[in-house]
């Protein structure tokens, strides 16, 4: 990287009344032999009245001076920087220079602009050209000629759609979403077990197409999705439909600009769609979990591609679902389900708490097979329409989950295996049992989601066929 001399250095841009106004300060300094050098931002005839300004608007000088604002002057020594100052004021730039009368006519004060090399998006292209990566993943070279968005298709790098090209800028700019060290391995990401770094993690949230500040949510969705309880890498190999299903709680949702109303779980949000499929494509690009190879999904579901939402907590009578899965109120956190795809629940003639629960249940008996019980957790999602028939009869989360256990606990005579004349079935020794469909602590997952218009209730069903209480669970991560 070149370097300046020893001596004053002005760095300066045309676009900056401030840079205008100290023209004559600048002559003046040049006059008297005390500055040496003068680097121009944008136009490299900028000032015309100085002599051997330097063409900087590759701002490469800005970038190794550190420039926040211009105009900036600096004094060198030996090679180095030993003070600054930057804007116009008539008594420092007199201090810093001890020429007396500098700027006569002049305002004897007035700040300076932006510098170029501060503008968004700026600092980690310059960082990326000029300075020290922190990146220690392998780099990957193509000729001018190819197309990163092709070679990221034929390399296998993609979920079947278009990814953005992870460069070092970009990169850059992910990483500056979290304080944490591109080097901390968060664990080691199935079904190959490799390591997971932060810097992976932001390097698949680039492809994803993520913004810096949803870096939060990812890094805490990997170490839900990491989390022994959740058995991500039974979720891969598993020939069943689901993947993981993200929901958000907090603060952070609304900072972000996530979505919890019209559409929840469609298309058009940039943090739901990101963030969910960053999962996926570490999934895929770090620990190996490819459709066809060890993900052996007899069919998948969309939500493969991503599933990730958040919580509608406008209501402040309403319990989020982290704080009743024992997260601090007004926290953040994420909450993982092994889900696939959404069934749908309408009902427009209920009036009452008590029939809406009752009907709801109807739907969510026939989950995985009307015979299972306790073999799947279920996400509730209960729109603004028919939350206000339960908040009008003073109904909450507590009522609400107790009525539907209570509707879906059934008489094992109609479950066990051949009743009705179907083979599928529960043991028959449980024939005189009153027997309920899912697990009293986390066998539903209730939130509140969805548009403002249509009486209906959405229910995401779970990963079947568990054998124990213990061996699938859904994840919920503070953070």
């Amino acid at each position: 990287m070149a370097k300046s001399n020893d001596g004053l250095i002005a760095i300066v841009k045309r676009d900056c009344p401030t840079c205008e106004l100290v023209v004559p300060v600048l002559e003046r300094l040049q006059e008297t032999g005390t500055l040496l050098t003068v680097y121009s931002q944008d136009d490299p005839s900028f000032p015309e009245s100085v002599k051997g300004v330097i063409d900087d608007r590759t701002l490469e000088q800005s970038f190794y001076h550190d420039i926040e604002f211009v105009p900036t002057l600096i004094r060198q020594d030996g090679g180095k920087e030993s003070e600054r100052v930057f804007g116009w004021n008539r008594a420092d730039w007199e201090k810093f220079t001890g020429i007396q009368g500098l700027g006569e006519g002049l305002p004897d004060n007035q700040p300076g602009c932006g510098s170029k090399s501060v503008e968004p998006g700026v600092p980690e292209q310059l960082q990326a050209r000029y300075g020290k990566v922190p990146m220690k993943s392998r780099k990957i070279e193509f000729s001018e000629w190819d197309d990163p968005v092709e070679q990221a298709f034929d390399r296998g790098w993609t979920d079947g759609l278009p990814i953005v090209p992870p460069t070092d800028d970009r990169i850059l700019r992910m990483l500056s979403g979290t304080d944490r060290s591109p080097e901390e391995v968060l664990g080691l990401m199935p079904p190959d077990y490799m390591e997971c770094t932060v810097e992976k993690i932001a390097i698949n949230a680039v492809m994803a197409g993520a913004k810096p500040e949803y870096m939060p949510v990812i890094l805490a969705t990997v170490e839900a999705a990491l989390n022994p309880k959740f058995t991500l890498h039974g979720v891969l190999c598993t020939l069943f439909f689901s993947g993981p299903v993200i929901c958000v709680n907090g603060p952070i949702t609304k900072s972000i600009g996530m979505n919890w109303g019209h559409n929840v779980f469609g298309q058009g949000n940039r943090a739901n769609a990101t963030i969910g499929r960053t999962l996926q494509l570490i999934v895929r690009n770090v620990g190996g979990g490819r459709p066809g190879e060890i993900d052996r999904a007899v069919f998948g579901n969309p939500g493969k591609y991503t599933f990730c939402f958040a919580e509608d907590e406008t209501d402040p009578e309403w319990e989020p679902l982290h704080v009743s899965r024992g997260c601090t109120p007004g926290s953040n956190a994420v909450t993982l389900h092994h889900g696939h795809g959404t069934q749908a629940f309408a009902d427009d003639f209920a009036r009452s708490a008590d029939q809406l629960a009752r009907s709801l249940s109807m739907s969510l008996v026939n989950e995985l097979h009307p015979k299972k019980a306790q073999s799947a957790n279920v996400i509730v999602a209960i729109s603004p329409e028919h939350y206000r028939i339960y908040k009008e009869d003073g109904w909450g989360r507590k009522e609400i989950e107790e009525a539907l256990h209570h509707y879906t606990t059934r008489p094992g005579r109609d479950l066990i295996k051949g009743a009705h004349g179907i083979d599928a079935g529960i043991d028959p020794a449980m024939a005189e049992e009153m027997v309920p469909k899912f697990w009293r602590d986390h066998g539903i997952l209730l939130i509140r989601a969805g548009g403002t218009a249509g009486l209906q209730t959405a229910i995401i069903g779970g990963w079947g066929g568990c054998r124990n209480h213990d061996e699938i669970q859904p994840v919920t991560h503070e953070f």
